[in-house]
């Protein structure tokens, strides 16, 4: 009896990340543009997120990478990119508040890391997936 009380709880509590309104906007822009690309959409998956952010790909240079190359499985940590050295804040807003609270630089740098890594463009339902993986990631 206690499983089922506590299973929908820890689905509740997985996916309680408050976006403000701009970021609410944009995921719901996501949403559309998902349902647009594929009829059968029927929202953003953290398992999803989780098989994109850390599956391994040839990205731009040639070389094999993933998400956590540069970013690391600890998503409160401090990562470090692998061409640069450069830190790398953490990507969790419980350890970085100013996390995806600007829609200008969530787009910004899913262009740009879908690109590095992936060597093309994310569909709205691959981006809406890696946020809401990276957003609930404990």
């Amino acid at each position: 009896m206690k499983q089922f009380i506590l299973a929908p709880l820890l689905v509740n509590a997985l996916f309680a990340f408050d976006f403000n309104p701009q970021m609410q906007k944009y995921m719901q822009q996501l949403t559309q543009e998902a349902k647009k690309q594929n009829s059968n959409f029927s929202g953003f998956s953290y398992s999803r997120g989780e098989q994109i952010f850390t599956s391994k790909h040839i990205g731009k240079k040639g070389k094999m990478i993933t998400c956590t190359s540069c970013h690391g499985d600890d998503l409160t940590q401090n990562g470090k990119n692998i061409s640069t050295g450069k830190v790398i804040e953490p990507l969790s807003p419980s350890a970085n508040p100013k996390r995806f609270t600007k829609v200008k630089s969530v787009k910004k740098w899913l262009r740009r890391n879908f690109r590095d890594v992936y060597t093309r463009t994310g569909t709205a339902q691959e981006k809406g997936d890696v946020i809401t993986y990276i957003v609930n990631k404990k």
